[in-house]
């Protein structure tokens, strides 16, 4: 199957991954990161996180997709831009 990118609510696609914009630590902010938590089921992706622990920027880590219709969650930390620095 070829690489394709899908534009729609990522909540409400069929893949085989979705990639999560993810808090450091095994807690869920707002935003997409909410949106995905509350579609893949609060306490069992929560759970799965917390085995997992703290993610560094730059790293991955990955969870089952539990109620959405995908396979599997990367989640993944990006960098934060503050005043003209990423920190």
């Amino acid at each position: 199957m070829p690489f394709k990118i899908i534009q729609n609510d990522i909540t409400k696609i069929t893949a085989d991954i979705i990639v999560n914009t993810a808090n450091p630590n095994p807690v869920y902010g707002s935003g997409t990161d909410y949106a995905i938590y509350k579609a893949a089921g609060k306490s069992q992706l929560l759970r799965a996180r917390w085995k997992i622990g703290k993610i560094r920027r730059g790293e991955i880590a990955v969870t089952d997709a539990y109620n959405l219709s995908a396979k599997y969650i990367i989640h993944t930390v990006g960098p934060v831009w503050k005043g003209g620095e990423i920190s």
